[in-house]
C-alpha cells in the first residue's frame, strides 16, 4: 500500500464550476457615460471633470493598480455582513474587493452628478481632515 496521498490533477483543479451568477444570461452592456461638461470654478478657471473609472466597478478583471485601505473591526464586520446578505438574499457572490470597487464607483458617480450636494462632500464635511468629528 502506497503512503502517497492521492491528489487531483490540474484539469480537476482548474475546471469551471457552476454558480447562480454564471447560470444567468449575460446582460446588455451599460450605455457609455459621457464626460461631464467643464464647470467654471470660483476663481474663473474651467475644471474638466473626467473619471478614468467606469460608472460601475471593474468586477473580476486583472487590475494594474493596488491600494491598501485600513478599516475598523466594525467596518469589516459590516462589509462581511453586506457580502453575505448579497449572497443569501440576492444570489450575488462577490468578494470584498468587488464590493469596495462597486461602492467607490457609486460614490464617484454621485459626486460627478451632484457635486456640492453629493454624499461624499456631505460626509467629508462632517468628518475632519484627521478623520475625527469636526467641532462646531
Amino acid at each position: 500500500m502506497s503512503r502517497r496521498a492521492s491528489l487531483p490533477g490540474a484539469s480537476e483543479l482548474f475546471r469551471l464550476t457552476s454558480s447562480p451568477a454564471l447560470d444567468r444570461p449575460p446582460q446588455a452592456p451599460p450605455a457609455p457615460v459621457e464626460p461631464a461638461e467643464p464647470k467654471p470654478s470660483g476663481n474663473g478657471r474651467t475644471e474638466q471633470l473626467t473619471r478614468s473609472a467606469a460608472p460601475h466597478g471593474s468586477g473580476r478583471t486583472k487590475h494594474d493598480a493596488k491600494i491598501t485601505v485600513y478599516v475598523s473591526g466594525d467596518e469589516l464586520v459590516a462589509m462581511e455582513q453586506a457580502r453575505l446578505t448579497l449572497r443569501a438574499k440576492h444570489e450575488l457572490v462577490v468578494d470584498r474587493g468587488r464590493l469596495v470597487r462597486e461602492a467607490v464607483a457609486v460614490l464617484l458617480a454621485d459626486f460627478d452628478q451632484n457635486g456640492e450636494e453629493s454624499v461624499l462632500v456631505q460626509r467629508l464635511r462632517v468628518v475632519g481632515s484627521d478623520g475625527g468629528e469636526t467641532e462646531g
